[in-house]
């Protein structure tokens, strides 16, 4: 697992994804993502980790889900949704 620091608006680093034009295979070498949702759910408030293995991000799932109660949680892989947490009725 690697860990990104913030960029000058405080907002999470993500890794460079190849290039197909370099030849790159266009697959990050992080796929996986967690991210916590703004209170109203309209925007993601924070990327809480990205990983290159599922076991990994299902744990930071599960722990994201614990470390913010009352808040949407979502784990993606490659930008597809695998996952939400849900907090809202419906």
């Amino acid at each position: 697992m690697r860990l990104h620091g913030l960029d000058d608006a405080g907002e999470p680093r993500r890794p460079a994804s190849p290039s197909r034009e370099d030849g790159g295979s266009g697959r990050e070498d992080l796929p996986y993502s967690v991210e916590v949702w703004a209170p109203a759910g309209g925007y993601v408030q924070r990327l809480a980790a990205v990983a290159a293995h599922p076991g990994i991000a299902f744990g930071a799932y599960y722990a994201a889900a614990r470390e913010f109660p009352g808040r949407d949680i979502t784990i993606r892989h490659n930008g597809r949704l695998l996952s939400r947490w849900t907090t809202r009725p419906g």
